[in-house]
């Protein structure tokens, strides 16, 4: 099955003749190798590239464990490329398993004529020391499993039957091919055990490995809630039986984010315009992955529904924090209280801004005001939206406010330019 990633290929054909390296990040079984190999390269030759001037090579395959060392590497791409005038296309695959690949890639743009494109599945490796190391000659581009208007593109079908199916087993693309509730079950079973944590435990040394497991449950079980390493570790001690510190709980969460398991969302005070360190969200960035991890349990389709909106809005480019907006009221004995409201996304990209609530459903006027109520305490004026699970038209209320559909936002890239 060929499934299309027109948002990443996009980026790759923007991306040539910059004179950057593209660096292509994302979690594994995502689909970055299919996308540089299968995609791209069909398209450069569709544009008349050579085939013998797209130099590919994947590093985690055993047979290449020879060019993991930086000379031997060089050498072996060097005697590929000639000085006849064309472009070379440079393909590496899994490049942070390369002995110092950073001066093997500084190398190769010293090379007239040459298009670099590097992968990788580990974000300390390749989203922050390789753009810091290449001091602005590096563009990332980062793939997310598939988004469901991938994922409905190349299902097709019920789009309800989608959605739960979606919102079940996740957007790994290898999902689409395996037929069978079990066959699923089992094939995220084996990604999450052998690919996700016994990577993350191998490459940092980690000897607390239950610890390693009970943590990733424990922040599956919570998404899309407020948390911090205290709670983390008060939850632990509540279960007992694993032991486990505040610091090596930080450290370990970097170490998921680092794989591209989980992202952190800060919070935000929208009217005092600065981050609030106490308390984090955290959302996964597979939410097929994140079932598999609590057996299928906690299906609650609201906090859901709210992860994958979460990583709809990171995949379109925006960087997104969770809101926070000051409330006074008046209780029954008439005194004054001070509150925090909650605003779900704070969605940025460049000057653009927007405010958005995930609300699953709003069967009463009452919840309708509770919805919109930090909404309403926000004086700017960027958009504020609320999506809602239910299939409606687009309508804007009293307060300005835009009430969406989750498929219109789903399967509408413009729907926020409404």
């Amino acid at each position: 099955m060929i499934i299309e990633r027109n948002h990443y290929l996009k980026q790759l054909i923007d991306g040539q003749g910059n004179g950057l390296v593209k660096i292509v990040t994302g979690g594994r079984r995502c689909g970055k190798s299919f996308l540089l190999f299968n995609i791209f390269h069909s398209h450069l030759v569709s544009q008349g590239v050579w085939p013998d001037h797209i130099i590919e090579m994947s590093l985690d395959d055993r047979r290449n464990a020879p060019y993991r060392n930086p000379d031997t590497l060089l050498e072996h791409i060097d005697s590929k490329i000639t000085a006849d005038g064309k472009t070379w296309y440079v393909i590496l695959d899994e490049v942070q398993l390369v002995d110092d690949f950073v001066e093997v890639i500084l190398s190769l743009m010293h090379t007239r004529g040459v298009e670099i494109y590097v992968s990788g599945s580990n974000s300390k490796f390749l989203s922050k020391d390789v753009v810091t190391e290449f001091r602005g000659r590096g563009q990332e581009i980062h793939v997310w499993p598939l988004s469901f208007t991938e994922f409905y593109a190349a299902t097709g079908g019920d789009r309800d039957a989608a959605w739960h199916e979606y919102m079940t087993y996740g957007g790994l693309p290898q999902t689409l091919s395996i037929s069978g509730e079990d066959n699923k079950v089992e094939y995220l079973r084996n990604i999450y055990e052998l690919t996700y944590l016994k990577d993350v435990a191998e490459r940092n040394a980690l000897r607390n490995t239950e610890g390693l497991r009970e943590l990733v449950r424990v922040m599956a079980s919570c998404i899309g809630s407020p948390t911090n390493s205290l709670r983390i570790r008060n939850t632990f001690m509540s279960k007992g039986g694993v032991k486990i510190s505040d610091k090596t709980i930080c450290e370990y969460i970097g170490y998921l984010e680092d794989a591209f398991l989980m992202e952190e969302s800060l919070r935000f005070d929208v009217k005092g315009r600065k981050y609030i360190g106490s308390e984090t969200k955290y959302y996964f960035c597979d939410i097929g992955l994140r079932n598999i991890i609590l057996n299928f349990r906690q299906q609650e389709e609201t906090h859901i529904m709210e992860n994958i909106i979460y990583n709809e809005l990171r995949r379109r480019g925006y960087l997104v924090d969770v809101g926070m907006v000051t409330a006074w009221t008046t209780g029954s004995d008439g005194k004054r209280k001070r509150s925090s409201l909650e605003v779900d996304f704070v969605v940025n990209r460049g000057s653009q801004r927007y405010y958005i609530q995930s609300a699953f459903d709003m069967p009463t006027e009452e919840k309708e005001r509770q919805e919109e109520a930090s909404l309403t305490r926000i004086n700017d004026s960027f958009k504020k939206f609320i999506i809602v699970r239910q299939d409606i038209k687009p309508w804007r209320n009293e307060h300005g406010i835009i009430i969406v559909g989750l498929m219109d936002f789903l399967l509408k890239e413009d729907v926020l330019e409404m």
